[in-house]
């Protein structure tokens, strides 16, 4: 008998209900089953969860699913799984090989495509604006969460803590800043995943494009709509192995760590999951109600891209798709080109709220005690350094080391934030790819532009 789509839905309830209590159940000692009992039950699980994923045919449907198989295969069969990264990395070089052609060719569309120079002025002022406004909100709120919690208080320092990984970084000077927003050689800058420099570079090519008469600007505008165009459905099939890639790295990152890591430094995990959800309630919610932005179906849009970006820790891999999804949620193509890859530098409000916390988790750890000037400072300081993260794994690592030097703070208790890093940058990541997803949005209404009908029908793939 063929099932419908809501039996099969309470078959899967009623499977995870029972996987559930049988292993909650070993674990508290209720009871004692075998372990090969145990593994049937979560296998049966999960092949159910497969199933579900082939009668629904969507791709954030199938990722989520990969999530959780990861999940249990790495904690599973740990020797396999730490090899598995391998995948999760050919999906990321994959990602990168579209970011800086799609840049290009999207921005000089939107500004070449539409020769308004002037709504391109007023764009760039209403981004940095409203970027600074909420990355400085979510510095504050990780230094309150830090502040309040004392995470780093009484931590216990293992004896054989690992002091290898970490480079040695010097705090960057105001000038070496600035100077780094602009490329020398625009090869290196796309070799480096340098996308500050890739926008600069695409928007003052656009706007020199625009300055060109009809006929060749307009051979120029042709050529980068194909460009644009061929590396949307570049896009598209490089995202036919974000399964593969998202299960993979679950796998890697359950393989590698294990559960115990969280044992001494859950109380850190804790205080930047909450600092997240606070931030996304209090600041992000408030700005889309104000704006009657439509929240069922932006959750929809933003689904796919933030599960990758959660799976991966890479905001880069989740840019394509975040584009392509905030397009067909009704935000014009020569803003999300625009605005997105500029918030990729400018608002990754997870990240800055990470770097806050964990500097002066840092203090607490060392037992130095920052008087409120100095914590202060160090937030002020971090609202420009933060500003050159690229949306890559474990960038904001470097700055975090950067602003320790720069402080006087110790490197050594950064060795204690590694081992859970992993798990701090999927939250952190998924809420920068929340963050940008909603700038585009916002933008869109600022400047008059946000398709009503096109956010209150979306649908994903």
């Amino acid at each position: 008998m063929k099932f419908s789509q809501r039996k099969y839905i309470l078959l899967l309830f009623i499977g995870i209900t029972i996987t559930l209590i049988l292993n909650l159940g070993q674990a508290y000692s209720i009871w004692y089953l075998s372990q090969d009992a145990l593994l049937a039950s979560r296998w049966a699980t999960m092949l159910l969860l497969v199933g579900y994923a082939f009668r629904k045919k969507a791709l954030t449907t199938w990722i989520l699913v990969s999530m959780v198989i990861g999940a249990e295969f790495g904690h599973d069969v740990p020797t396999v799984a730490i090899h598995l990264n391998l995948f999760s990395k050919i999906f990321l070089n994959m990602v990168k090989t579209i970011i800086a052609p799609l840049l290009f060719a999207t921005l000089v569309v939107g500004i070449a495509g539409h020769s308004n120079l002037r709504q391109v002025g007023r764009m760039g002022w209403k981004s940095i604006v409203y970027f600074e406004i909420v990355s400085t909100i979510a510095l504050f709120i990780g230094l309150l969460a830090i502040n309040i919690s004392k995470a780093g208080v009484g931590v216990i320092i293992p004896s054989n803590m690992d002091q290898t990984g970490i480079p040695t970084v010097k705090g960057q000077t105001f000038e070496e800043i600035i100077l780094h927003i602009f490329p020398e050689n625009i090869a290196k800058a796309i070799y480096e995943g340098q996308m500050l420099q890739i926008v600069v570079f695409s928007i003052i090519f656009g706007i020199a494009v625009a300055m060109l008469k009809d006929q060749h600007r307009n051979r120029m505008v042709h050529f980068a709509e194909s460009l644009s165009e061929t590396m949307f459905k570049f896009t598209n099939l490089v995202m036919y192995m974000a399964p593969v890639a998202v299960f993979a790295a679950i796998a890697y990152s359950v393989g590698h760590m294990g559960i115990s890591i969280l044992s001494n430094l859950v109380q850190l995990l804790a205080t930047l999951y909450i600092a997240l959800i606070a931030f996304l309630l209090l600041v992000l919610l408030p700005v889309a109600l104000f704006l009657k932005i439509p929240i069922r179906n932006f959750i929809r849009a933003v689904s796919e891209p933030v599960t990758i970006a959660f799976a991966t820790t890479s905001s880069e891999s989740a840019l394509p798709v975040a584009m392509n999804a905030m397009e067909k949620f009704g935000v014009p193509r020569k803003i999300v080109a625009f605005v997105m890859p500029t918030g990729y530098s400018f608002n990754l409000d997870g990240t800055t709220l990470y770097l806050s916390l964990a500097t002066i988790f840092v203090a607490q750890v060392a037992g130095i005690d920052l008087s409120i000037d100095r914590q202060l400072l160090i937030v002020f300081t971090l609202m420009l350094t933060s500003k050159g993260v690229a949306g890559v794994p474990r960038a904001s690592l470097v700055i975090l080391l950067g602003t320790a030097a720069s402080f006087g703070l110790p490197v050594w208790p950064i060795f204690i934030i590694l081992g859970i890093d992993e798990l701090m940058d999927m939250a952190r990541t998924a809420m920068n790819v929340i963050g940008n997803c909603l700038a585009t949005a916002v933008i869109a209404r600022w400047e008059g532009e946000f398709d009503e009908n096109a956010a209150k029908n979306f649908t994903p793939e």
